[in-house]
């Protein structure tokens, strides 16, 4: 396994080891190459939506895209959206999709790693993978819209210029690969959580399992349930809620609910 765990001790060994390794000596900044996806035990996968329906999911992927297109109710303009425009909309509504949350903000991460009550008795995880080295395993041909972009992370129209649809993509290389990509700002959710999204070009294959065959790429932040109360409520503290992370009447009353339920030893 070359995936490296860190256990933090502390809310403010969390932090450190979160930036670690994030100054650009080229750029003379603090700016990582690292996104992130919290997890409230660490025991869980990164297996997608689509995944985990189950049987075949492989081959429900386009009837999902399609039927998903053709029932929702926007204009007519809208019916010209490209796989990569439907996948971004219907992974924000639930469709199981073969795409995966991560983003920019540690500290967004570490929401999703304490946010759940019912996990405050195991231990939470943040991983952590180095977008820009899974970019060197990107075809050419995606490689050259990054040049012309001068753009590290891909955004879906990048992705439209190379495949607009989905097969298009899977078949630009025989070897598996990963992007990241940035969604449009569909929603305040989007962007509130510095959003963007990983998609594998073979669906069956989980990211995590793929991460764990490449040396340097990924390493994992364990959040021990010694500490998910101080990392909670210090979070609480900086806004990083529910209430900002899904804006409106569902993430306010989540967030209150949390709020005022009694601690758990």
């Amino acid at each position: 396994m070359s995936i490296v765990d860190k256990k933090a001790t502390s809310w403010a060994n969390a932090i450190e080891l979160l930036y670690e390794n994030s100054w650009q000596q080229d750029l003379q900044r603090y700016r990582s190459n690292f996104v992130f996806r919290g997890l409230s035990d660490q025991g869980y996968d990164l297996k997608t939506s689509l995944t985990r329906l189950g049987g075949s999911f492989w081959e429900l992927e386009g009837p999902l895209l399609r039927n998903f297109s053709k029932y929702s109710e926007l204009g007519d303009a809208d019916r010209h959206y490209s796989d990569w425009k439907w996948l971004t909309l219907g992974q924000q509504h639930g469709l199981p999709t073969r795409l995966l949350d991560w983003t920019y903000s540690p500290f967004v991460a570490l929401h999703f790693a304490t946010a759940n009550l019912q996990h405050s008795h195991t231990d939470g995880v943040v991983w952590c993978v180095d977008f820009m080295k899974v970019h060197d395993e990107i075809p050419d041909i995606l490689k050259e819209q990054q040049i012309r972009a001068k753009s590290n992370a891909f955004t879906v129209g990048m992705l439209d210029t190379v495949a607009k649809r989905i097969h298009d993509f899977d078949a630009l290389a025989e070897d598996p690969f990963a992007v990241f990509f940035e969604p449009p700002s569909m929603s305040d959710r989007i962007v509130n959580q510095f959003a963007l999204f990983s998609a594998m070009s073979d669906p069956r294959i989980s990211i995590d399992s793929w991460l764990d065959s490449r040396m340097g790429v990924c390493k994992r932040i364990i959040i021990p349930k010694e500490i998910k109360s101080e990392v909670r409520d210090k979070l609480d503290q900086a806004n990083i809620t529910e209430r900002v992370l899904f804006p409106g009447l569902d993430g306010m009353a989540t967030w209150l609910k949390r709020h005022y339920s009694p601690k758990r030893n």
